[in-house]
């Protein structure tokens, strides 16, 4: 997938004559590429489309129009995108009541580690994935609300991606769940894999 470069952002003057526009399609492709799973988590599917979006609402929001500051954003971002057969998704712990969020999140501790989260495709094959580290401090107890995961498709994978029926996974102590991926969301990934 192609890297996001300077030209691709829109300044925030310019940005704001769109924003609407732009949000309302990146909230229709987000529909397309989310899966929520068991009682808390969902993932986000990101691709190049989702990401410069994140892009221009975080330059939006911090009022950044330096060249060098947003190629900072950009450097960022950059990372959120996934590589040749790989998928990449934002997970977030979603907890509406309040006065539960410390107590999962405790419970949900390590789940950024370790085999806890994969994509089952097919019978054949089990995609680990990858989480980005610094979202958790096991000493300190404590666990992000939102993690960057990646899972790495053998060539193999990849292919039969497209075909297969696809899982998202989770074995965790405290959250175990399976959900099948609905069909649009499995085509809209196989386009990334293919990029």
């Amino acid at each position: 997938m192609d890297k996001i470069r300077l030209s691709d952002v829109v300044n925030f003057f310019e940005y704001e004559k769109v924003r609407e526009a732009r949000r309302a399609r990146i909230i229709e492709l987000k529909r397309r590429r989310r899966v929520d799973v068991g009682r808390y988590l969902s993932f986000v599917f990101e691709n190049r489309e989702t990401v410069l979006f994140q892009i221009q609402e975080m330059c939006r929001a911090e009022r950044i129009a330096a060249e060098d500051k947003v190629q900072e954003e950009i450097d960022v971002y950059n990372a959120l995108l996934p590589g040749p057969s790989e998928l990449s998704a934002t997970m977030f712990i979603e907890i509406e009541d309040m006065t539960r969020i410390k107590p999962v999140l405790d419970r949900l501790m390590g789940i950024d580690r370790g085999q806890c989260v994969w994509l089952q495709i097919g019978r054949e094959f089990a995609v680990p994935g990858e989480f980005e580290a610094g979202h958790s401090d096991e000493e300190k107890g404590k666990l992000a609300a939102v993690h960057f995961v990646r899972f790495r498709l053998s060539r193999e994978a990849t292919r039969a991606f497209p075909k297969s029926e696809v899982h998202m996974v989770v074995e965790h102590p405290a959250e175990q769940a399976r959900i099948r991926l609905e069909p649009e969301v499995v085509a809209a990934l196989a386009q990334d894999l293919t990029r």
